[in-house]
């Protein structure tokens, strides 16, 4: 099976959530033994400079390079027509022609394209006429209304406006592809009520539970983490949250703990969390998050807004560390790692579950954590649904030798 992988980014390295999941993708086709061809955008130097390390998961790579500065500027009048500005914004030169060029050299089975974003050139020529997967994660057009219903105008009337032209896209592609996948129940009900119609299966996001399993015993020094990609916008607004209204509470009944902000690109108001003097400690991009996990009593995600499963939750437990939660992380959790996970949706009440927490001893924690069944989620499991799916769009019932080379 020969499989055209279409990527918003360079699934390497592995390092945030949308690289991490697309990643596994690419193991688990390798695995089935497809034959996979990568076109990623990407999105500064370092990144694309990144592609030899993709040796021996794919057969061959093609990106091409996204303007930022060009894109932003382009979205201001792009707003008075009916384009989803993600679409604006992930705009690249030259695509359908390297994409021309990687269909003739090596022609395709079926194209699995990654997310709302690159599903609109599976649906363009030169790739429309070919079968196609659409792996959406998470209805996109969902986060932005609930974002759009939060924040103030006029960035609240183009968050709404970009619900309403995603869902609209959505709908198409759904309708069009073979199939889609989502990472849960809630996100397969989201897009069914848009594209009632659409084959919709879940795909749940997976972890490499023995990468983070730790080697040595459970600390107990008052620790609480909180990793992301700081720069994604509800991780800032969680880190803010969490600094400024919720660590007080923890502090005034537990002087000695601590808050680490671990996550690359933080904004200068997130750095500032770190000269309050509250032993809070920002630490920007750090090569490896296992290691503040594994020195972590408590660990946390504190997300107010965002869609889909929280790949830090999953790496957390996996690194034998309970998680406070917002209910809205909850709500997109499978129901037994919500166990290991207590939610709370004020400041007084997390700080408090927080507490509750860092109050057990040291081996109750991992306890916690472990029961939560955690390695049940490998990724190869997890992403076997979106492979049959592919093996299917290619062969059909009858089972041609390219599905054949699937099982």
């Amino acid at each position: 099976m020969r499989v055209l992988f279409l990527t918003h980014r360079l699934p390497y390295a592995p390092n945030r959530g949308d690289r991490i999941r697309a990643y596994h993708i690419l193991k688990a086709l390798r695995n089935r033994g497809a034959e996979v061809a990568l076109f990623s955008l990407v999105h500064d130097a370092d990144e694309e400079g990144r592609i030899a390390d993709l040796v021996g998961l794919v057969e061959q790579v093609v990106v091409a390079r996204v303007p930022r500065v060009r894109n932003l500027v382009r979205s201001v009048p792009a707003l008075i027509g009916s384009r989803p500005l993600t679409h604006t914004l992930l705009d690249a030169p030259d695509v359908k022609r390297r994409l021309g060029e990687l269909v003739s050299r090596r022609p395709p089975d079926v194209v699995l394209a990654y997310c709302s974003g690159m599903a609109r050139f599976a649906l363009e020529p030169p790739l429309d006429g070919l079968p196609c997967v659409i792996d959406m994660v998470d209805v996109d057009s969902e986060k932005w209304k609930a974002m759009g219903a939060a924040a103030r105008a006029p960035l609240g009337l183009v968050y709404q406006r970009e619900a309403r032209m995603l869902a609209r896209f959505e709908a198409t592609a759904a309708a069009r592809a073979v199939a889609c996948t989502v990472v849960n129940e809630r996100e397969r009900k989201a897009l069914a009520v848009l594209a009632p119609g659409a084959a919709i299966e879940i795909a749940s996001v997976g972890v490499d539970a023995a990468h983070f399993r730790p080697g040595g015993p459970p600390p107990s020094n008052g620790r609480v983490v909180f990793c992301g990609l700081m720069s994604y916008g509800p991780n800032d607004e969680a880190a803010q949250w969490l600094g400024t209204r919720v660590w007080p509470h923890v502090k005034a009944r537990r002087p000695d703990a601590s808050l680490w902000i671990v996550g690359g690109e933080p904004s200068r108001t997130v750095q500032r969390l770190g000269e309050t003097g509250h032993d809070i400690h920002v630490t920007g991009r750090v090569p490896d998050v296992r290691g503040y996990l594994w020195d972590s009593d408590v660990a946390v995600a504190p997300l107010l807004h965002g869609r889909g499963i929280q790949t830090k939750v999953l790496e957390s437990l996996a690194a034998g560390v309970p998680t406070v939660i917002t209910p809205l992380v909850a709500a997109g959790l499978p129901k037994d790692l919500r166990e290991a996970c207590p939610a709370a949706d004020t400041a007084e009440a997390f700080a408090a579950a927080i507490l509750a927490l860092l109050a057990r001893s040291p081996d109750d924690r991992r306890s916690i954590a472990a029961r939560s069944g955690i390695d049940n989620y490998a990724w190869d499991r997890c992403l076997a649904p979106l492979a049959d799916l592919l093996c299917h769009a290619v062969g059909g019932p009858s089972g041609s030798a390219s599905e054949r080379s699937c099982q």
